[in-house]
């Protein structure tokens, strides 16, 4: 099929030419309307709309966007690209895995990001001893009422790091799946919704494995991206001592706080509902599925790409082409996107493993041999 037949048909289909404080406190925890059952996602989001994006709201995505990524690299150093996956992945309605090794700025471009979203952020620092209830919360029985309330865990926030998850014991990794996939929490046969947006950071060690355990399969299937620090170029590593190294503002206690909010929680909630509606075609959809076949009847590979990762795909490419400015989504979205998507997903065989196959040659081979059309 040629190129064009993949473009919707639409007056859309060719690219045209607020801030807020960032918080960082559990006082938002004692907010009435947070973790109540009784709260409703209505008060946080607008009305979905089924018409086609618009050139100009595709242009509003891609200039915060963008502003957001110039303002984590002012910290984070030499590492656009992965800024960028970070906003991506959070307009495609998704959460990051970053495993790389200790000392690269895992959690440092957590931290900026909700610093530039100005969104609340909580961090939790995953151990042995944490347990379930230390992130979703717990039922506490309350005296002078002699009744059980609901305490908020630190889930409830836009922006939650989780550093070093697989220190953590597989039940307490599991606390945070119905979380990252539906947005709420059920405890005790109640359910609380989580605020919009919603954006899970987790961070992990690949190489220190004393005290670790790996990630459920359908945790790893539950991050829409994975991507790795990788350290910096010698001239970013220069800027980023000089900057953490040098005098500190008046007033703040870090390097993070020059970091300013260039866009709000809103109105990023209302970009992650507008990228939703870039147009995909029934083509390049049929396209994202035979790419999905091709991995899991490859003879290389015992667990392949699941619907769910299809999906994950699919909300990438949109999340690409409305940072481009584009109102579509074209063949070249789909194969920027496959990597950080799906590579963390793939099982390979012994033998493809025993010849040094990694995931990322599997891709490039299924994009190889796999047509558009």
């Amino acid at each position: 099929m040629p190129h064009a037949e993949l473009q919707p048909d639409h007056p859309n289909s060719h690219p045209g030419t607020t801030s807020g404080p960032h918080r960082d406190s559990r006082a938002d925890l004692a907010d009435p309307m947070v973790g109540s059952p009784e709260s409703s996602r209505a008060g946080n989001a607008a009305p979905a709309s089924d018409e086609p994006l618009a050139e100009r709201a595709a242009q509003r995505i891609a200039e915060e966007s963008q502003a957001v990524v110039e303002e984590i690299t002012t910290v984070v150093e030499g590492k656009p690209e992965v800024a960028r996956i970070a906003v991506l992945v959070l307009l495609a309605g998704g959460h990051l895995l970053i495993e790389d090794i200790p000392g690269v700025g895992k959690t440092m471009l957590a931290k900026c990001l909700a610093a530039a979203l100005g969104a609340r952020q909580h961090r939790i620092q995953f151990t042995p001893d944490l347990l379930p209830g230390d992130v979703t919360g717990a039922s506490v029985f309350n005296q002078a009422t002699s009744e059980f309330e609901f305490r908020p865990g630190a889930v409830f926030t836009q922006v939650l790091l989780a550093d070093e998850i697989n220190r953590a014991s597989p039940k307490t990794q599991s606390a945070l799946l119905e979380a990252m996939e539906e947005r709420q929490v059920t405890v005790d046969g109640a359910t609380y919704p989580l605020s919009e947006p919603f954006m899970v950071v987790a961070t992990a060690n690949p190489v220190e494995m004393e005290g670790t355990y790996r990630l459920p399969e359908a945790q790893r299937d539950r991050f829409l991206a994975q991507t790795t620090m990788g350290y910096p170029l010698a001239g970013a590593e220069v800027r980023m001592l000089d900057a953490q190294t040098g005098p500190v503002r008046e007033g703040d206690r870090e390097v993070l706080d020059s970091v300013r909010a260039r866009t709000s929680p809103e109105a990023m909630a209302r970009h992650i509902r507008d990228v939703r509606r870039v147009y995909a075609s029934p083509p390049l959809l049929e396209y994202v599925v035979r790419l999905a076949e091709a991995t899991r009847t490859h003879p290389q590979v015992t667990l392949g790409a699941s619907p769910r990762a299809a999906v994950h795909l699919a909300r990438a490419a949109k999340a690409n082409a409305a940072m481009d400015g584009r109102t579509f989504v074209e063949p070249q979205d789909v194969r920027a996107m496959i990597m950080p998507v799906w590579r963390h997903r793939l099982h390979l065989t012994p033998q493809a493993l025993s010849r040094g196959a990694g995931a990322g040659d599997l891709l490039d081979q299924v994009l190889r041999t796999t047509s558009v059309s």
